[in-house]
C-alpha cells in the first residue's frame, strides 16, 4: 500500500498532518490562539510603526523641530526646511511633474502631519491612502530597487485602509458618538 497516496488521501495535501493526529491537533489549536488577536491590537502598532517610518523621514528633512519618543530628544522651534532636504529633491529624487522647491517641503509636511494622524487614529484610512501615494512615488521614482522596505510599508498602509484604526483611535471615538446621537 503507498503510504503517501493514504496521507494525500485524508487530509487533502501532500505533506499535511492527518486532521486527527496530536501534530494537527497542536498546529490547530495554535492557529485558533493566533486568530484571536485583536484587530485592534494589530491595527495600533501598525498605525505606530508606520507612523514611525514617515516621521522620521520627516525630521530629516527639517530643521528647527525635533522630536523623537524613541531617543526622548525635544527641541521645541519653528520647523523650517533643511537646505539638505532641498538639495536631495534637485539632485538625487529628481521627481518628473514637480519641482524640488515644491516637492520638498510637500513632502515634510505629510511626513510630520499624516503621521500624527494616523497615530491618533483621525481620518486614517485617509491617511493612509495618501502616504501609499507617497511610497508608491518612492518605490516608483526615487528608490526603485528598495521595494521590500516599500512592499512592507504598502502591506501596513493596506491593512489600515481595509481594515481602520481599531477601537484605541479618535476615529473610533466619533464613530462611536455618532452612533450613540442617533
Amino acid at each position: 500500500m503507498n503510504t503517501s497516496a493514504t496521507s494525500t488521501a485524508r487530509t487533502g495535501h501532500d505533506n499535511a498532518p492527518a486532521a486527527g493526529s496530536p501534530i494537527a491537533r497542536l498546529i490547530g489549536l495554535a492557529i485558533g490562539l493566533l486568530e484571536r488577536i485583536p484587530h485592534t491590537l494589530i491595527a495600533f502598532i501598525a498605525r505606530f510603526s508606520i507612523a514611525a517610518v514617515f516621521w522620521n523621514s520627516g525630521q530629516t528633512k527639517i530643521q528647527g523641530l525635533v522630536i523623537n519618543l524613541v531617543s526622548g530628544e525635544f527641541k521645541l522651534g519653528w520647523p523650517s526646511l533643511s537646505e539638505s532636504a532641498l538639495a536631495l529633491f534637485q539632485d538625487e529624487y529628481k521627481l518628473p511633474f514637480i519641482g524640488p522647491g515644491i516637492a520638498a517641503p510637500m513632502a515634510a509636511a505629510a511626513e510630520h502631519v499624516l503621521p500624527v494622524l494616523i497615530l491618533v487614529g483621525l481620518a486614517t484610512r485617509f491617511s493612509a491612502l495618501a502616504l501609499l501615494g507617497m511610497t508608491l512615488v518612492i518605490q516608483v521614482f526615487v528608490y526603485p530597487g528598495a521595494y521590500a522596505t516599500h512592499g512592507t510599508w504598502a502591506a501596513v498602509l493596506l491593512y489600515l485602509m481595509a481594515r481602520g484604526p481599531g477601537k484605541w483611535s479618535v476615529d473610533h471615538w466619533l464613530a462611536s458618538r455618532r452612533a450613540a446621537s442617533r
